[in-house]
């Protein structure tokens, strides 16, 4: 659907421009929230960047007399380009990735601004709200199919480095699939609290609780070993 405020003039850009930092910003805001290493003036910055590529793809020659055959082709790098942006959040630990989620956020991020930009308001509104749905949903969703699939190993640690080193350094080299899933702060910043998912045989999964429980600095490990075949 397509909504032009007023035929393209200055103050249909502006107010596009404007709507695009606001969307950005409550993306932004979700990404902020959760403490992620791209947050709120990183994704404002995405999406009102966007913005401005496709307006001067569309409007910014037409001052110097200039009609460009393709006017959406200073926008079509935007895509290409975000990529690079994107893939400085995503980070690879012994196997574990992390960022992707805030990576994909970027991405939408840069539509959503696109979006505005393209006088399509309306679009931009929708892909914010179904983009807070989803990140909204997936803990939810990510935890009942940890339940069914794996087990859930909670491991509360000393905040010094080498409990958190030692416990992956042991399931990089465990026989079942290890992923960290969540980390935070626990005992006012004394330790760290962070849930393991496994996958894999019950005898190799039970092995490596057992020896995490048993490291230096490691002060609680729970389970749910219900998903467990």
């Amino acid at each position: 659907m397509e909504v032009w405020l007023g035929g393209g003039g200055l103050a249909t850009q502006l107010l596009l421009l404007l709507l695009a930092f606001v969307l950005s910003g409550v993306i932004g805001f979700e990404r902020e929230r959760r403490f992620k290493s791209a947050g709120l003036g990183t994704h404002i910055l995405v999406g009102v960047g966007a913005a401005l590529f496709t307006l001067v793809s569309a409007y910014g020659f037409t001052s110097l007399g200039l009609h460009p055959i393709d006017p959406t082709r200073i926008a079509a790098q935007v895509v290409t380009g975000i990529g690079f942006v994107g893939a400085g959040v995503i980070f690879v630990n012994r196997g574990n990735v992390v960022g992707l989620t805030t990576a994909a956020s970027i991405w939408v991020t840069a539509a959503v601004g696109m979006a505005c930009a393209a006088g399509l308001p309306i679009l931009a509104v929708a892909g914010t709200a179904l983009h807070l749905v989803t990140v909204g949903s997936m803990p939810i969703a990510g935890r009942l199919i940890r339940r069914t699939t794996g087990a859930t190993v909670v491991v509360l640690a000393a905040h010094d480095g080498d409990a958190i080193q030692a416990v992956i350094d042991l399931c990089a080299a465990n026989g079942a699939k290890t992923r960290i899933d969540e980390m935070s702060q626990a005992e006012n910043g004394a330790a760290m609290e962070f849930s393991i998912h496994v996958k894999g045989r019950r005898s190799d999964v039970e092995a490596l609780i057992s020896a995490i429980a048993q490291l230096d600095g490691v002060k609680r490990v729970s389970a749910d070993t219900t998903g467990l075949s």
